[in-house]
């Protein structure tokens, strides 16, 4: 399954949340980073909640749309 990983620069450091599995957020220097811990929080949530490799993962309820806006 495909999640969403939101990921925002917050001056110091990147921050990263994942909209249809609560509680997953995670913080980091680099983008690598916390897209890495993004991961491992995901899978380690999931698996705290009960999942196991058996299971079906949660379906994803979140949207990606790119929106351009005009510099006018």
């Amino acid at each position: 399954m495909r999640y969403a990983v939101i990921i925002e620069w917050a001056e110091t450091n990147y921050s990263a949340y994942v909209p249809d599995l609560p509680g997953c957020v995670s913080v980091g220097d680099t983008l690598e980073e916390v897209t890495r811990i993004s991961a491992r929080r995901s899978r380690d949530i999931w698996r705290s909640a009960g999942g196991r490799r058996s299971d079906p993962a949660p379906r994803t309820r979140a949207i990606e749309v790119e929106v351009v806006l005009d510099a006018a």
